[in-house]
């Protein structure tokens, strides 16, 4: 006579049966990192004759212009797919309005041409904001009572972003959080014939203790910069769902959360709301956190690193910016 089957509870699922292997591990992973998501970003340097390493970003250079070719040509080489560029600028060209942003033949438009020439299967992207070129280091114009000016540093970000165009940039990246810049700058490169240049919007970027090092990479003096009145309270939520929403409506082509580890939860909230690509910024700090644990011998690199840029993807990045880029790509895969 058959016996009954024995009926199945929790104590008989097995969670650790798919655990087993590298093999079985790898067949029901959930999240995969690719080179083809790293974003590398670029210090272009015109103060540096040669390449200057960065001492709070170990592994990282100031890239002067004659230099840049061959950078884009190894970035490419390795893997990679996309970078981001930032102006090292002159402090002679300085001034308060910023104006130098937006010379056609200023730093960061030579450097988009160099990098299409050399390597022109990357991706350029370019960073939009005032900062490297004001004598003050906000990100926007200041009035003579120190308010930055909303309406002034968005007409200046529309002048940039066509210069930038024009140079052949693929993404113009305004971080600036100035309100309304997205429209306008979409808005002037589509009247401009500029269609096909996207724009990729950094909505969700908060007033941050992690942005020490690239200040000082940059040499835009803004080291301990108040810029709270423009960059968001790292205590909100619902602003940030807010700005991003705002942002794709106004021609948005993607959006970016910046910074990273400690903004997962905002991430995976937008990820919720927006079917566009999202980009997540995992920032300079946070780099120089993981490089000064691994100096001391307290951290495994190669685990760490990975563990961090996949939880970025597991939150619900698509993009990753990441000073790790170009050693991931060497490393990781």
């Amino acid at each position: 006579m058959a016996q009954d089957s024995p009926t199945i509870g929790h104590k008989h699922q097995r969670l650790r049966r798919l655990r087993q292997s590298e093999a079985l591990r790898a067949m029901v992973a959930e999240v995969e990192l690719n080179k083809a998501d790293l974003i590398c970003p670029i210090f272009v340097s015109e103060i540096n004759s040669q390449r200057t390493p960065i001492a709070s970003l170990p592994g990282v250079e100031r890239i002067p212009l004659a230099e840049l070719a061959d950078e884009a040509k190894r970035i490419s080489a390795l893997g990679l797919k996309s970078v981001l560029l930032f102006p090292v600028v002159d402090p002679a060209k300085k001034t308060n309005d910023g104006r130098e942003a937006y010379n056609p033949n200023g730093l960061i438009q030579q450097a988009i041409a160099c990098v299409r020439h050399a390597a022109p299967e990357l991706v350029v992207m370019a960073d939009v904001a005032l900062d490297p070129f004001t004598t003050h280091g906000h990100d926007g114009i200041l009035s003579s009572d120190g308010t930055i000016l909303n309406d002034e540093t968005v007409d200046a970000l529309v002048k940039m972003s066509l210069t930038l165009a024009s140079a052949g940039v693929h993404f113009v990246a305004p971080s600036d959080m100035m309100d309304g810049r997205v429209c306008a700058i979409r808005q002037a490169l589509d009247f401009a014939k500029h269609e096909q240049v996207s724009l990729l919007a950094y909505s969700a970027k908060y007033a941050s203790a992690f942005y020490g090092p690239f200040r000082e990479a940059l040499g835009s003096g803004a080291r301990g910069l108040d810029k709270k009145t423009y960059q968001l309270n790292y205590t909100n939520i619902r602003e940030a769902l807010l700005e991003a929403e705002f942002d794709e409506a106004e021609g948005a082509d993607m959006i970016m959360v910046k910074p990273g580890l400690c903004y997962l939860d905002i991430l995976c909230r937008i990820r919720a709301r927006t079917q566009k690509p999202l980009v997540m910024y995992h920032v300079s700090g946070e780099y120089a956190m993981l490089k000064a644990a691994v100096e001391k011998t307290w951290l495994d690199e190669k685990p760490a690193v990975l563990e961090t840029l996949t939880s970025m993807k597991r939150a619900g990045a698509d993009l990753i910016v990441t000073y790790y880029a170009q050693w991931a790509a060497k490393n990781l895969f």
